[in-house]
């Protein structure tokens, strides 16, 4: 009944187009080979069953073994890390020790160092008590200060024998032009500003007044007397510079010829002459290192050159007077300046500095 059923049920689910007719001859032998095939059937599920079984024990198994491994691989990783760890650590060992070796090698260099300092240091102790002695003795401080003292009055009786020699005095009296106003428009800051008023009267060198008007107005018809007492005066002038500069032992920054009236003033920065190759190429300057001569006086010469030049005397003025820690008057006034140096040097305060 079984078997008619399964022949019964499998018609009902293939498919109408596919079915096949068995003859009834040939039932039995359909039905035993399908016997034979469903057994086959069986026995490979069973084959089957027993393979899974196999194959999950293997592969739990083989899960163990993969979990172990991982296991392992951790273990070896950490002793890695931890052999690194000891091999770093030996290393800064090491290191501290080489720099302690060092440090202290270092150490004992800065205490021989220090020995050595502490011998020096008394040895300059005993002579900075020798330098007390020497100086509290005979050939000290004092003496020293006397040296100067007399130095100081030497060179205040040298400037005073210039000073009669070129005397500058206030003449009152109608007022002329009382200085050489060169540059109105430059002045020295913290100098006094400004011309002398005319009610105290012009300054002269030895009677000679230095007036304004030869070298704003100079001409063919030109008053040639004052022309020559100008530079006269500005001859004066810069042989008694040079007197003091040489008592003072101070180089002039602008050193003078003299000659009297025809006197000459050095102005010994470089000279920048523009030269030009080709007309249609732009002007060169070319640097020439030859000290260049300005003249203190306006006879046949450029009056630009003249004021410059004596622009340049009032300067070695103002250096005297900064070298004896007076400020100067101003471009201005080169006889006030003059005055203002031989007051400063003539005066007691000079002998006490």
């Amino acid at each position: 009944m079984e078997r008619d059923s399964a022949l019964h049920s499998e018609p009902e689910k293939s498919d109408p187009e596919n079915l096949k007719v068995i003859e009834w001859e040939d039932f039995e032998e359909e039905l035993a080979r399908l016997w034979s095939l469903s057994a086959a059937l069986a026995e490979a599920k069973e084959k089957k069953q027993s393979l899974q079984q196999r194959l999950e024990a293997v592969i739990q198994v083989n899960a163990e073994s993969l979990n172990r491994l991982n296991e392992l691989d951790e273990m070896r990783e950490k002793l890695e890390a931890k052999k690194k760890v000891m091999e770093r650590m030996s290393m800064c060992s090491k290191l501290a020790k080489e720099d302690a070796k060092k440090q202290q090698e270092q150490l004992s260099v800065e205490v021989r160092s220090l020995l050595l300092a502490g011998t020096a240091l008394s040895v300059a102790r005993k002579r900075l008590q020798d330098s007390n002695r020497l100086l509290a003795g005979e050939k000290g401080y004092v003496s020293l200060r006397n040296l100067q003292k007399r130095l100081r009055m030497r060179q205040q009786y040298m400037i005073s024998q210039v000073s009669l020699l070129y005397p500058v005095k206030i003449s009152v009296g109608p007022a002329q032009e009382q200085e050489l106003e060169l540059f109105p428009s430059s002045s020295k800051s913290g100098s006094s500003a400004g011309s002398i008023p005319a009610n105290q009267g012009s300054l002269t060198i030895l009677g000679l007044h230095l007036t304004l008007l030869p070298f704003k107005k100079m001409s063919f018809f030109s008053d040639k007397r004052e022309v020559q007492r100008s530079a006269t005066a500005l001859g004066y002038v810069a042989h008694a510079a040079s007197l003091i500069a040489s008592y003072l032992k101070v180089p002039l920054r602008y050193p003078l010829r003299l000659g009297d009236s025809h006197s000459f003033i050095i102005d010994c920065a470089p000279s920048i002459e523009p030269t030009s190759s080709d007309p249609s190429s732009s002007t060169e300057l070319l640097t020439s290192m030859k000290h260049v001569e300005f003249p203190l006086f306006l006879e046949g010469q450029d009056i630009t050159r003249a004021a410059y030049a004596v622009f340049l005397l009032n300067k070695d003025l103002e250096q005297l007077l900064n070298f004896i820690g007076v400020r100067s008057l101003g471009p201005r006034h080169l006889l006030a300046n003059l005055k203002e140096l031989v007051r400063t040097i003539q005066s007691s305060e000079y002998k006490d500095t």
